[in-house]
Formats: C-alpha cells, structure tokens, sequence
C-alpha cells in the first residue's frame, strides 16, 4: 500500500538526518536560496495545518513519481489525482506524535478549512486566510512538479526534514521526574545518559545541575554561571566552563569540564588564567581522569599550586556525584534531576539529548 510505502521512506531518510544532526553534520541539502525559504517558511508556518503539507505531498511523490504533488482529493480528478489525507492522518500524524508534536499535535490537519480544496495551487489562493504561506507552499511543490526528477524530489523531501529537525530545537520536551530517587537510582541515571557521546553537552549539563544543588542546598554561593558548549571560555568572557558566584559578585569556585582525559598542558593553561583573577578554588570534572603517563607531573602541580595559595581538584562525575547526592539526601537529588532537565532545555541542547534524558527518567 501507498501508506506503506511512505512510511517506509519517512523511517529511512529521517534517520539519516538525526544521524547527520547527532554527528554535528546536519546541512542543507537544496542550494537554491529561494526554495530553502520557502520549505523554511512552510515549516515554521504560524497556522499549524500548513506544516502538514510538504511531509505529506512530497513523501507520497517519493513513493508514487506518478502522483501529482500539487492534489489533496482524489474528486479533483485528473493526472496524478490522489487522496492525500490517508498519508497524512496515517503516517505523518504519528510521526509528529513521536516527535514531540513538532508540526503541532493536530489530529487530523486535513479535514481542518485550508485544505478542504481540491490542490495546493494559486487557483484556491483566494480561499486561504494566509495567503503568503499558501504562496511558498506552492513554490515547493512547482519545483517539485516541474522538475519531475526523483532524486531531485528526494532532495527536496530531506530538505524539509532537516526544517523539521531544526524546529525540535525551539520543542520543549516534557521531562518525568520521579518523585523518589535513591543514590543508587541517581548514578545509574547519569552513566546512562554519559553513556553516549555528545561533545561534552550532557556531562555539562549534569555538571552544572549537580553544582547548582550543592550551592542551594549548603548555600556555598548564590549562583552557578554556565557557558554554552559551543562557546569557548574566552570568547564568553568566563573563567571556566562553570563559574560559582556570591551574592556580591565574587568567583568562589571555577569547574571546567572534560569530557576526555585531562592533560597537564590543558591544566597549565587554564591555571594561568584563574591565577589572574584570584580565583583560589578549581574544580576539573573530566570522565577520563588524567593520562596515566602524566600523573606524576600532574600530581607535582597541584602540589605547587597548593603552596602558592590555589587548591586544584581533579576529579570524575560520578565520584563528586556519589558525596554529593548522598549529602543532600532524597530531596536534592530529585531536585538534582529535575535541574538537569532545565539545563538541557535552558541552553538548546540538541534534542537528541534532551528526549534521551527523557526516557532514561521515564524508566525509574
């Protein structure tokens, strides 16, 4: 069946796109400028039914060259007619519903009066009460048409896929947090989601919830500042990837972490630029620890900053974690997860992150 077909496509090349997103190599795949706004503008329409119609209309010309992409109902009649609601109401609806209700959570987007019109064409123009996002729909689809090419259909389609993709970026994921956590629950929960590789996004997002709580609970200092992941300490005009500030202002304790091990040359560095702003107090939070064949150096180091009035720690995440959490007893660590979730949606973290720390709280 068609419906069969189009779902097996959708399946396919939507998961060539996350896996593109998730290597951090998500492109656009049409180079004419004009084209690509008009599936942008389609996508991100302000009147939701309009999301539905270049997923649904392309997918469908994927499976089928022969259909014409501009029809809704079969009763227009003519080449390439079709009823385009069964695809849309049987396979992009679910899609949508698995995917946060990115297009916007409409049950049946093609019973609704936008589309209750024989074809997406300048002839039902006059039917629309956006008459702009009707006009870009039917730019895609007479580039669709006119080209008739399936590779060129195919380009189009992973194009507006990748618009999808980008829209799950603004999507906030609904985060279920259990009333109830054990220590044990807690650290299982974080070598899960540090399980997978992220560019150091999820163990900073842990990083600076945990510490979040240590200032709230113990009332060490007023607030934690964080920089993006994406952003280099410099440029953001921070210390370190995390920064403890006081009431007044004052850095009390600077956290860089790292997702890999720590070098001594990595250590010197950022010393260096602590040391000027008499910041005495530095966390490293590195997964990997330090380099076997540098501990000794290393080790020499922190010694030596000791005596000259800077203490450095070097430690992992699970280890702080598991003092920590222990410390601020059921209710931090609840309060634990549930910060975690507002770092992730705070700072965009890629949604690939954001729905897997969803369902690993989901399943406690």
């Amino acid at each position: 069946m068609l419906k069969d077909q189009v779902a097996t496509i959708l399946q396919g090349e939507w998961g060539k796109v996350s896996s593109l997103a998730k290597e951090g190599r998500i492109a656009d795949f049409v180079k004419d400028i004009k084209l690509r706004r008009a599936i942008q503008s389609s996508i991100n329409s302000r009147a939701k039914t309009y999301r539905y119609v270049l997923p649904t209309q392309i997918a469908a010309k994927l499976a089928d060259p022969s259909l014409d992409s501009h029809c809704l109902q079969s009763l227009r009649g003519g080449e390439g007619a079709s009823d385009a609601r069964t695809i849309a109401h049987d396979v992009i609806v679910p899609f949508d519903q698995s995917n946060e209700n990115v297009l916007g959570g409409s049950q049946e987007p093609y019973v609704n009066n936008p589309l209750r019109v024989p074809e997406v064409s300048s002839k039902y123009r006059g039917a629309q009460k956006y008459k702009d996002v009707w006009d870009q729909l039917c730019v895609v689809l007479n580039a669709v048409e006119n080209r008739s090419d399936k590779e060129f259909t195919r380009t189009v389609f992973r194009q507006v896929l990748v618009e999808i993709y980008r829209r799950l970026s603004t999507v906030r994921v609904v985060y279920p947090a259990p009333r109830r956590v054990s220590l044990t629950k807690s650290l299982e929960v974080i070598r899960r989601f540090l399980a997978e590789h992220s560019g150091g996004d999820r163990l900073l997002a842990l990083s600076s919830a945990l510490f979040t709580i240590i200032g709230q609970q113990f009332h060490l200092y007023a607030e934690v500042r964080r920089g993006k992941i994406t952003a280099a300490d410099q440029a953001s005009g921070m210390l370190a990837d995390l920064e403890c500030v006081s009431k007044d202002g004052k850095i009390l304790f600077a956290v860089e972490v790292k997702d890999r091990h720590i070098t001594i040359s990595q250590l010197k560095a950022k010393l260096s630029t602590i040391r000027e702003k008499q910041v005495s107090e530095i966390f490293f939070v590195a997964t990997q620890g330090t380099l076997e064949s540098e501990r000794t150096a290393i080790e020499s180091l922190i010694d030596h900053q000791f005596a000259s009035g800077q203490n450095v720690y070097i430690t992992d995440l699970e280890r702080l974690s598991r003092t920590a959490l222990a410390l601020v007893g059921e209710e931090g660590r609840r309060a634990f997860l549930i910060e975690t979730s507002n770092q992730l949606e705070r700072y965009r973290s890629d949604i690939t992150h954001r729905r897997a720390w969803a369902g690993i709280l989901e399943r406690l």
